[in-house]
């Protein structure tokens, strides 16, 4: 796995299957993402996230994307409790779901995530979101990360 001081401002990824991450890391990359690095699932990726952003001399990532399968509620239980903190390090927070309504979606968002995004099965929708997410991370930069 790679360590924030190895690569330029980055997407971390915490999801709890591989090929999913893998998957997503892909359709980023050929959507013109700099760098997605799979971090692993809920415990492994909160640990490597928490060593990432304790050195100062890292480069740390200016996009965490949770997409964690073990339960319903994965997703929000893990996202919950670390949004403040991400918040506090300037880590804009969002999460793949599968497809919900709006108050499905507030609840994400109640919950302190950024930005919602859904799982997609066909390959088109699944670039549409990607693109998303890439668009998501272009707006969100903050002037100061880009040397403004």
């Amino acid at each position: 796995m790679l360590l924030g001081s190895d690569i330029s401002p980055f997407i971390a990824l915490i999801d709890d299957d591989d090929h999913s991450a893998h998957l997503l890391q892909r359709m980023l990359a050929d959507c013109g993402a700099v760098n997605a690095v799979h971090l692993g699932g809920a415990q492994t990726g909160l640990a490597a996230l928490k060593t990432i952003l304790d050195d100062n001399a890292a480069t740390w990532p200016a996009l965490l994307i949770v997409d964690l399968k073990s339960h319903s509620d994965a997703v929000l239980e893990f996202v919950a409790p670390i949004h403040d903190w991400l918040r506090h390090k300037g880590v804009e927070l969002a999460v793949m779901i599968p497809p919900t309504d709006r108050s499905g979606r507030n609840r994400y968002l109640e919950a302190g995530v950024d930005a919602v995004f859904f799982r997609q099965p066909e390959r088109d929708a699944y670039r549409r979101e990607a693109e998303g997410i890439i668009s998501f991370q272009a707006r969100s930069r903050r002037l100061d990360a880009v040397g403004m």
